[in-house]
This record gives C-alpha cells, sequence and structure tokens, in this order.
C-alpha cells in the first residue's frame, strides 16, 4: 500500500472512532449507556442492525464464496423477512413493554433464575467466539497479503474498538455504525465499478452477466430438496426464518440496537428496513463476488489466493510438483481466457448454436482449470504446512490490492476494518450488557447507585473486548469464515429460540421444563453436527422444536405440579 493508502485508512478508522467518543461523551446514565436512552431514531436503528451483521467477515468471505459458487449463498435469507415481520408483531412489544435492557432478562421473569441464565450463557459463549472470529478474520487475511505482523493487527483493531464501545456504549456503537455502513457501502460500489472498468473494452456489461451465467455463477435458486445440502430454497427459507427469528429476536447483540429506539414504531421500522434492504445488499455482495470471477476469465488469477501458503508450499518438498500444477494451471487459464473471449463475442451473433459451442468450450476449460486449483489444495494439505487449503476469503482482496488505484486501496481496506470495528463494538457492548444484567445485577442482592452499574458496565465490556483479542490472537483459519460464523450461530440458535417460543407462546409450561429441554435439545444438535450430514441451516428450526416437543413432555410428567407464574 501507498503513503495515500495509509492516509486514508487511518484517518476513516480514526475518525468515526473520535466522532462516536466525542457524541457520547456526556452519557453517564444506565439508560444512555445500555440502552442510547432511548433516543435513537429508526433510520440509525436500521443501518446499526445491519452493520451488527455486516461483519468484516460479509465484504471478505461473501464474495470468494461466489466466486468459488455463484450465487447459491442468497438463499440463506429468503425467510429472514418473514422472521423480521414476526419479531416486529409479537417480540418487539413484550420487550419494550416490559422496559427490559437484555432479552433474557424477559426470561428470568416469565420463568425463573436458571432459564435466564442459561438463555445468557448460550448467548454469551456463541456470541463471544463469533467476537473473536470477527476480529480475527481481517486481521488474518489482510495480514498475510500485506506482510503486516497478525498481533499487531489484531491489537489494532480490538483496541479502537474497546476504546469507543467502552465509552459510549449502545450510542456509541449505534452513532459509528451510520457512518461505518457509508464507507462500506459507498466502497463496495466503488469496487464494482472498478470490476467493470477493468474488463476488457469489447466486453459489455450484458455480456460480462451472460458469460457468468454461462459458466454457472447466476445460480440463486435450487429447488432440491437435500437436507445435507448447505444450500438450496427449503434451507432458506425454512432454517433461514428459524436462523433469522433467533438472531434478531433473541441475540442481545441485535435486541440492543432496536431496543435503544424512542419508540415502539420506531423500533419496527429500524427492524423493517432490513428486511427489505438485506436479501438485495447480499445479493449485491454476492454478485461483486461473481463479476470477480468474470474478471478473472480475462485476466491471470493465481492458482492459490494466499500468497503466503504458496510461499510456504514453496519451501517444502513438494515445491516441484507445484511447479508443474502451476504451469498446467497458468496454460490452461491462458487458453481458458480466449475461449470466455470467444464466448463473450457470440452472444452478439444470436446464433444459439455458436453460443452452445463456445459455452461447452468455455465450460470444460474452466472445469479443468478447477480441477488444478483443487489438486492445489490437496498438495497443501498434504505438505502439513499449517495452513488452510482453502482460499476463497483471499479472492476479493486480492482483487482490491492488485487493481484499485492508490486511495481507493486504502478506502476499501477502511472498508473491511470498519465492518469488523462496527459488528464488533455491537457484541462486545451486548456481551457486557448481558453479563452486568444478567449475572451480576442479579446475583448481587445488594443495591448500588446508577454510576456503580455504569462503572461495571464499562469493565464488563472491556473484558469481553480482551478475552475478544485474546481469542483472535490464537485462533486458527477455518475454510470459509461467512459460513463458520452462521454455522457457530446455528448451533445454539434453535435451542435458544425454543425456549423464547415457549415463553411467548405456550403459557402452561414452567420454568423446570423448559430448562431441561433446552438442555436436551442441545446435546442433540450437538451430536447431529458430529454424527450426521444434515447441513448447519437445519439445527435452527431442529434444536426449536425438541426444546417445544420436550418441554411439553417434562412439563406433563416430571413437572407436573409445577406452579406456572405468567408475565407478558
Amino acid at each position: 500500500m501507498s503513503a495515500i493508502d495509509y492516509i486514508v485508512l487511518l484517518a476513516t478508522l480514526l475518525g468515526i472512532s473520535a466522532y462516536g467518543i466525542w457524541r457520547t461523551r456526556q452519557n453517564a446514565g444506565l439508560d444512555s449507556y445500555l440502552k442510547g436512552d432511548d433516543s435513537i431514531k429508526w433510520g440509525t436503528i436500521g443501518l446499526s442492525v445491519m452493520a451488527t451483521q455486516a461483519s468484516a467477515i460479509t465484504f471478505l468471505s461473501t464474495p470468494g464464496l461466489a466466486y468459488d459458487e455463484g450465487l447459491l449463498f442468497v438463499q440463506n435469507y429468503f425467510g429472514m423477512p418473514f422472521a423480521i415481520i414476526f419479531i416486529c408483531i409479537f417480540f418487539i412489544p413484550i420487550y419494550r413493554r416490559l422496559k427490559v435492557y437484555t432479552a433474557y432478562e424477559y426470561l428470568g421473569r416469565r420463568f425463573d433464575a436458571k432459564s435466564q441464565y442459561l438463555g445468557a450463557t448460550l448467548f454469551l459463549v456463541q456470541r463471544g467466539l463469533a467476537a473473536g472470529i470477527t476480529i480475527y478474520a481481517p486481521a488474518i487475511v489482510i495480514s498475510s497479503l500485506l506482510g503486516w505482523n497478525l498481533k499487531l493487527t489484531i491489537l489494532l483493531v480490538g483496541l479502537l474498538v474497546i476504546v469507543y464501545t467502552v465509552s459510549g456504549g449502545t450510542k456509541a456503537v449505534s452513532i459509528t455504525q451510520r457512518y461505518q455502513m457509508a464507507v462500506i457501502m459507498g466502497g463496495m460500489f466503488i469496487a464494482f465499478g472498478m470490476i467493470f472498468r477493468e474488463l476488457p473494452d469489447s466486453v459489455s456489461v450484458s455480456e460480462a452477466i451472460s458469460v457468468a451465467g454461462a459458466l454457472g455463477k447466476i445460480n440463486p435458486v435450487d429447488l432440491e430438496f437435500d437436507l445435507s445440502e448447505k444450500y438450496n430454497i427449503w434451507s432458506g427459507i425454512l432454517g433461514g426464518f428459524f436462523l433469522s427469528l433467533s438472531y434478531f429476536g433473541t441475540d442481545q447483540s441485535q435486541v440492543q440496537r432496536y431496543l435503544a429506539g424512542s419508540s415502539t414504531s420506531g423500533s419496527r421500522f429500524g427492524l423493517l428496513f432490513n428486511a427489505v434492504v438485506k436479501i438485495p445488499m447480499q445479493f449485491f455482495i454476492l454478485f461483486v463476488g461473481v463479476m470477480v470471477f468474470v474478471f478473472y476469465q480475462f485476466e491471470k488469477p493465481p492458482v492459490f489466493f494466499n500468497t503466503d501458503t504458496v510461499a510456504r508450499l514453496n519451501e517444502t518438498e513438494f515445491a516441484d510438483e507445484f511447479q508443474v500444477l502451476e504451469d498446467r494451471y497458468d496454460s490452461l487459464v491462458e487458453e481458458r481466457s480466449e475461449a470466455v473471449m470467444a464466448l463473450a463475442e457470440s452472444f452478439e451473433s444470436d446464433d444459439d448454436t455458436l453460443i452452445e459451442a463456445a459455452t461447452a468450450k468455455a465450460v470444460e476449460l474452466d472445469t479443468q482449470s478447477a480441477a488444478v486449483r483443487e489438486e492445489v489444495k490437496s498438495l497443501i494439505d498434504k505438505s502439513e504446512i499449517g495452513m488452510k487449503a482453502k482460499d476463497s476469503d483471499y479472492v476479493f482482496i486480492t482483487f482490491i490490492l492488485n487493481y484499485l488505484p492508490q486511495g481507493l486501496v486504502g478506502l476499501m481496506i477502511a472498508v473491511i476494518f470498519s465492518a469488523a470495528m462496527s459488528s464488533t463494538a455491537s457484541e462486545l457492548n451486548a456481551l457486557g450488557s448481558t453479563t452486568m444484567v444478567d449475572f451480576y445485577s442479579r446475583i448481587r442482592s445488594k443495591k448500588h447507585d446508577e454510576a456503580h452499574y455504569v462503572r461495571v458496565s464499562r469493565i464488563l465490556t472491556a473484558s469481553w473486548g480482551v478475552i475478544a483479542v485474546v481469542f483472535a490472537l490464537y485462533a486458527s483459519l477455518v475454510s470459509n469464515l461467512i459460513e463458520a460464523v452462521n454455522k457457530i450461530g446455528s448451533l445454539f440458535y434453535g435451542a435458544i429460540l425454543g425456549i423464547f417460543l415457549v415463553a411467548f407462546l405456550f403459557k402452561r409450561i414452567s420454568g423446570n421444563s423448559v430448562f431441561y429441554a433446552a438442555l436436551l435439545a442441545q446435546a442433540i444438535i450437538f451430536l447431529l453436527n458430529w454424527y450426521s450430514s444434515i447441513a448447519y441451516l437445519w439445527f435452527n428450526p431442529i434444536g426449536c422444536l425438541l426444546v417445544i416437543v420436550f418441554a411439553f413432555i417434562l412439563q406433563f410428567t416430571v413437572f407436573a405440579n409445577d406452579k406456572k407464574e405468567v408475565v407478558s
């Protein structure tokens, strides 16, 4: 990166952080710190909810996922609008009427203390892990490509987030996320435009899209029902519905965003904004990845995008074997470029026979080159160099570093770090609030003044920040980051959602029944993850339904004499 890029990067990150601290410098009350003093407008809520989801993983990993697999991942979000409508009708009015600080506080009122502790603990475990991955993801990718020290990169991101999150609480997080989202989406649109600018002059936008379709990348819907398949319309609508219902309705990192609203309607509008915008935004990010794939049909891509892994592989006994594969790949890519150019030109002819022949040739060469990439990945595994044989997280950032002009590179790196900071800030804010409200204030019977609880909230938020940074320092890169975060969530979200749905919908169920039902359901989900081939999205409805079924069985057998107290 050039000096201009570093100036743009640092000015963006430090400027947004300093603004958040300055705007919330006089917010000293507990309501302001934990809920933003109910003054946040619906537009800020909408952007804050979106920024909490849109971590650096989204902008690093999602385009790379599309590079490999096309648009199929967008199906994961098909159930989300229905879930948000459900939450706006049932969840938000109850949360606001009871004036809870956390979602799990409601469980304590509806059931008992142990149900509150269980819901909060499940959240703390899965979101604590996710916070570490959110910091680690951009650091490992960018440090390996730019040669930065990994630990210093993690510490830079972590400390910036901790400072303004601890300083201003919920309001600081929400305010800074407005500008972080502006930087994020502005940068993505600029990158999208630069992809088309770098395409050959003879290739039009429509021809580029047609090439993507011919090579199997314009594939947003798979109608086949298969429980082992990660992406199809059934897992997207059903599994995605339960995942979104749990994420937006019970995950404190999201609940805390819309509880900051000035009114129930403001919270609803902010959340509904995401129901309208999220799928188009996710489609756009995936489409950027598809266009990067098209771009690399005309330009020579590396056989493996993680250059650090390639460097280590070349220091092993497998270096000569890798060189043979790389030479074969380069030859295939050169042939493929010619075939894809012929395919693009064939679309102007309206000759179906010519188009079919050109498509077949391009697909054949693309398949062969992809097979060589798989051989390289197998060689990396075989070499045991301690690096993951998956490079999709490096695809988009490689394009940015190699083909964007000075200044824009710094802006795009700022996009990735802004996304990491906005998502991590929400997570730390929620982790600190949950620990304080659901554990500290409940366990400590002695009452203190408001300043004491604000101070404790700051300490707990900072502590979770340190834990996340430590986890990131010792993390190990997973196969695909966006899938890893969704899978971690899916392991826990079903059971958490089951507890809440029982609380909302089944007034005859007691705390004992739902507590032990959730433990049983959670154990079964872990077993399914380890010993079955069921795709992770299905864990959400399975876990939820198991809690409900077990709760009914336990209520009318073991705990038939329990007293049921209803709070609504």
